[in-house]
């Protein structure tokens, strides 16, 4: 449909194609509302509309994602239901699909490796804002924020050819020995497996840890240090009452993100987790995670159901990583309210 406009000189009808009305009514939409903002420039409206553009578009992109992984897994959720997040068979050859192994494998790699690097990265921040000297701090803290910009392919082939051999010949013998009457350390030494791709998954998100952590304490005001060794305090106590105790909240946010990290990692952990979708209670034991198994059997899916399957899979891990984000979100609000108080 053309809308009709007259001729300023020849006072005679023309049409106006309906693309160039719809532009029309767009730039008069983004200049009345997403611009408008009373006592302000045009360059600080434009700029506003371009932060809040962007702003949206974080929201727009995960709400497109969430709809295409729901519209591709649609098949396996018909087919499956609910089933789907509690059964263990993991079957391409017959088509039946469940998840549990691999939600069991990322939970377990991803908090294994959040209890290794949480302890390691805020010492690390603690000993480079609170006790090292200016110039070892600079050099420490650069070659430790060096450690993410490593691909993790390269964690990976450190895994398989360094890590895995000593974990095989020499740790996980003498663990099996000293503790094997503990579920957790029984079993054959692999190598490979749960264990070996927690240390990995550590050594990946420490940098992140330390240096959001690092960043969180040098917000701490010197008063606070000042009136703590003013009271007597030791330089241990000076730095749990006013740097550990004060950024309690922020330490929690730095281990979530963490564990974001830990969460979605895929190719080094899928060279040194043993892709094998079970639930074995020893950390020793090869398992999969739902990162793992999307790398694997992507490209080698054939059939529609298990390229349904797959997607399922991603949804899971969506969902997971979208239930602790806010769970994390909640307790930080609510240990900054218990600081507050």
């Amino acid at each position: 449909m053309n809308l009709l406009q007259y001729s300023p000189r020849t006072h005679t009808p023309i049409a106006i194609p309906q693309t160039t009305w719809r532009i029309g009514n767009l730039a008069t939409f983004i200049r009345k509302h997403l611009l408008q903002s009373p006592g302000m420039r045009f360059g600080d409206k434009f700029f506003l509309f371009l932060a809040r553009l962007a702003g949206f578009s974080v929201i727009l992109l995960l709400a497109l994602i969430l709809v295409y992984l729901v519209y591709a897994s649609l098949p396996a959720i018909q087919k499956f239901g609910v089933s789907f997040l509690y059964t263990s068979t993991w079957d391409p050859v017959r088509e039946v699909f469940g998840a549990l192994p691999v939600i069991y494998g990322t939970l377990v790699t991803s908090f294994l490796a959040l209890f290794i690097a949480g302890p390691i990265g805020v010492g690390i921040a603690l000993f480079l804002n609170e006790l090292a000297p200016k110039r070892v701090a600079i050099v420490a803290g650069f070659l430790i924020e060096m450690l993410a910009a490593i691909p993790s392919v390269v964690f990976g082939l450190w895994g398989i050819f360094v890590l895995a051999p000593f974990l095989r010949e020499s740790f996980q013998p003498w663990m099996i020995d000293t503790l094997g009457f503990i579920p957790l350390f029984e079993g054959p030494a692999y190598g490979v497996g749960k264990f070996a791709s927690g240390l990995i998954l550590a050594l990946m998100i420490i940098p992140t840890i330390s240096s959001i952590t690092k960043e969180i304490f040098k917000t701490i005001p010197a008063h606070q240090r000042e009136a703590a060794i003013a009271l007597g305090g030791t330089r241990w106590e000076v730095m749990k009452i006013s740097v550990l105790k004060a950024s309690r909240s922020g330490i929690f946010g730095a281990l979530f993100l963490g564990l974001g990290r830990a969460l979605g990692e895929t190719m080094a952990v899928t060279m040194v987790i043993g892709n094998r979708a079970q639930i074995m209670p020893s950390l020793f034991s090869p398992a999969q995670t739902m990162a793992s198994v999307i790398a694997n059997e992507y490209a080698e899916a054939t059939s529609d159901i298990h390229m349904a399957a797959l997607a399922e899979v991603g949804l899971v891990l969506f969902g997971v990583t979208f239930l602790i984000n806010f769970a994390a979100r909640i307790l930080i609000h609510r240990m900054g309210r218990s600081q507050n108080a």
